[in-house]
């Protein structure tokens, strides 16, 4: 059973557009880096990127668009588990816009398995998910203005300069490219608080089929 709910009908829809601006206004009062539109919005076309790159079928691509745009709205009901009740959440809503089930297990799956402290890669959506979540680090995502009172998180995010997620030539390698500020923050700084994001990273190229590689100011990390 084929669905008529597309990435472009939920960005429309002012329920779930409120779920995710709201689960971002929860994580800024706790101070955390921008989750909202942005966020969720580049993961999403980092995710679909992946799997067109792989030669995956139109509608898994939308799925795991979908997925993407809606993976962090337990984060309004606490940041703790934010990927599981996030799932629960995302089953109800779609569930009420006759999403068939096939469809809705493929995103809540992935949304309820993208947080690097419980999440694994269980099919080739929520592996692109942890991948176009896990390497969203840009300046941008800083909240915080002043300098002076960046926590680690603030100060590694805010260091780098350019991010891109692109296939190597014959797409037999996911890359992380990046450029940081090393006057900012280190590279050893980026890894203390990014190790378990990037193995998770690892694990979900290794799904797809293919390797994880990291470019930091033009050397191999990883």
């Amino acid at each position: 059973m084929a669905s008529n709910v597309t990435y472009v009908y939920i960005k429309q829809n002012p329920d779930i557009m409120e779920y995710i601006k709201r689960a971002d206004k929860a994580l800024e009062a706790l101070g955390y880096t921008e989750h909202s539109f942005a966020h969720v919005e580049r993961v999403a076309h980092t995710s679909a990127m992946i799997l067109e790159g792989l030669g995956y079928d139109e509608r898994t691509v939308e799925l795991a668009k979908i997925a993407a745009i809606m993976h962090d709205i337990g984060n309004v009901i606490n940041r703790v588990d934010h990927a599981q009740s996030g799932a629960v959440m995302a089953f109800r809503l779609l569930d009420n816009l006759s999403m068939p089930a096939t469809e809705i297990c493929s995103i809540i799956s992935a949304i309820g398995n993208h947080d690097e402290g419980t999440g694994q890669p269980l099919d080739p959506i929520s592996a692109a998910l942890i991948i176009g979540d896990k390497t969203d680090v840009r300046r941008s995502r800083v909240r915080n203005h002043d300098l002076l009172t960046f926590d680690i998180h603030d100060r590694v995010n805010y260091a780098v300069e350019y991010s891109k997620v692109l296939f190597n030539e014959d797409k037999s390698s996911i890359i992380l490219e990046l450029q940081i500020d090393t006057e900012i923050s280190s590279v050893m700084e980026y890894f203390e608080i990014f190790m378990n994001r990037m193995l998770l990273c690892r694990r979900a190229s290794q799904f797809l089929g293919v390797q994880f590689e990291m470019i930091v100011n033009g050397s191999k990390i990883l």
